[in-house]
């Protein structure tokens, strides 16, 4: 292998036990989960090992359909990324390859064809999904070697030596390695000063058996023709990167002096909205930390103070900026600390004992209502709050901050038993939320169970010990009358034809 050069030895992992093979036609990078051409680790990577062999640099963003929940409205938000993916592409020394799976397994492989003749294949180690089970699958499999680099967060997954249980741990954590030395971050151009040679020609087994897409089809793809769930429709947010930076942009300059109160606030809209980009990769955590610390002029590392485990007072960027810094740095970045090192993330067995302990003390006590999946689903409650925000979910493809926490406790309250609740949050989560299927969605069902909580008093029918939350104590807190009109007016029948259209 060659030298590491600039992208740090801990986010590097290695597949297989082959060697790499400098003899090799050209490096392939299998983009997956940090779908962007820029401020990307594995991307960079690639670019390093191709300079080092000086080979054609293969960029390859595949879209399968056989993945658990593929719908109308994740296939279109990642095809709006290829598309600016493949527009970016046109300028760089690369052969950029957008490959979308006409049928089940005819995806199948494509990736290990290109194997044959690769020096070694880059991709991204996300450690959430079907991504880790895939890399399982691939090792042993495939004859060449085989990278898994994180550009995940502003710390590297695989750095911490424990799973952290509780936010302040991991907060505390988090300071100290900031104070101790400035994170590295990604290039945001990996490609500038670099040249590379030309991919010639493809390997004549791929022109064979695999189409891939050009820009007009990308662009009009009739995803009709699909077998994915069409009931899920596109929502009115689009993908790809050039949007995902203009959101940025704009919470920075216009919704971050405000965030601290207005993130809260059901009414307003104070949420950044950056999840679903942050999720698919089209906007990367470094670029994000950038845009907030860059709102303080002239703030730099050599600023931040003593670490002290606290939400404010660390990074000296005043209290809007440092409360959306905690949810960047220490809530999202907890749930990738989880999901790397605990395959079981996604059971309820992953519950803290206390929490575990107290729903079964409370299993069999007498639930005020019971829903169906189907009449959750449907927003068919008693409760006009929650149905708003289901609505949002199925409309949107998102549910405002606050009352997401409010839809996880209520369906907790409301379903036969605690691992039923759990089936129901991660089952509609992961079916209509563009965020969902990620390290933080699973950070935020758990939390309704008791994951990163304490023990709460006093102790509750239903709940025990678990954080309680009502719709009544809410509407006490914050003005809903705006969000319930724009979500009330959709009845049960409206909230089905949504879902068709």
């Amino acid at each position: 292998m060659p030298p590491i050069a600039n992208t740090p030895s801990n986010r590097i992992r290695t597949l297989t036990e082959h060697d790499a093979r400098p003899e090799g036609k050209y490096v392939l990078y299998w983009m997956t989960a940090f779908r962007r051409l820029e401020s990307n680790f594995a991307l960079q990577r690639a670019v390093e090992l191709a300079v080092a062999w000086n080979k054609p640099l293969i960029v390859l963003e595949g879209l399968r359909i056989g993945y658990r929940w593929a719908s109308d409205r994740f296939h279109r938000f990642i095809l709006d990324g290829m598309l600016d993916n493949q527009q970016a592409a046109e300028a760089l020394p690369i052969t950029y390859l957008a490959y979308v799976e006409p049928e089940k397994q005819d995806g199948a492989g494509l990736v290990e064809t290109f194997s044959k003749e690769a020096c070694v294949i880059v991709t991204d180690d996300f450690p959430c999904f079907f991504h880790p089970k895939l890399y399982k699958r691939i090792a042993g499999q495939w004859p060449c070697a085989v990278e898994l680099v994180d550009s995940n967060g502003i710390l590297p997954i695989h750095a911490a030596d424990r799973t952290f249980t509780v936010a302040h741990s991991y907060r505390r954590y988090m300071q100290k390695e900031i104070a101790r030395q400035s994170p590295v971050f990604p290039h945001k151009d990996p490609f500038r000063n670099v040249e590379l040679p030309k991919l010639k020609k493809l390997p004549e087994a791929i022109l064979k058996r695999w189409k891939f897409q050009s820009h007009k089809e990308l662009e009009n793809y009739d995803l009709s023709k699909l077998d994915i769930d069409h009931s899920v429709g596109v929502s009115g947010t689009k993908g790809g990167r050039s949007r995902g930076l203009e959101l940025l942009c704009e919470f920075a300059k216009r919704k971050l002096a405000d965030y601290d109160q207005a993130r809260n606030e059901p009414d307003q809209h104070g949420s950044s909205l950056l999840s679903a980009h942050l999720h698919f990769g089209h906007v990367s955590a470094h670029e994000v930390f950038q845009a907030i610390v860059s709102s303080v002029s002239g703030w730099s590392f050599s600023d931040i103070s003593k670490p002290n485990g606290k939400m404010n007072g660390f990074w000296n960027l005043g209290v809007n900026a440092e409360a959306f810094m905690d949810q960047l740095m220490t809530w999202r970045e907890i749930g990738f600390n989880m999901c790397a090192r605990e395959p079981n993330y996604d059971r309820y067995e992953s519950l803290p004992s206390w929490a575990i302990k107290t729903l079964k003390d409370h299993a069999k006590d007498k639930r005020p209502y019971v829903y169906t999946l189907e009449e959750f689903e449907s927003a068919r409650t008693h409760d006009s709050l929650w149905n708003a925000a289901q609505r949002q979910l199925v409309i949107e493809g998102r549910i405002h901050n606050y009352l997401r926490m409010l839809w996880g406790k209520k369906i907790l309250h409301w379903t036969q038993t605690p691992t039923e609740a759990l089936d129901v949050m991660i089952h509609l989560n992961n079916k209509y939320a563009l965020d969902g299927r990620d390290p933080n969605s699973y950070s935020g069902i758990f939390w309704v169970l008791g994951r990163y909580d304490r023990a709460w008093g006093p102790e509750r029918e239903i709940f025990g010990k678990i954080r309680y939350m009502t719709s009544e104590s809410t509407r006490s807190k914050f003005s809903v009358k705006g969000y319930l009109q724009r979500y009330a007016q959709f009845d049960g029948q409206k909230v089905a034809e949504a879902k068709r259209s």
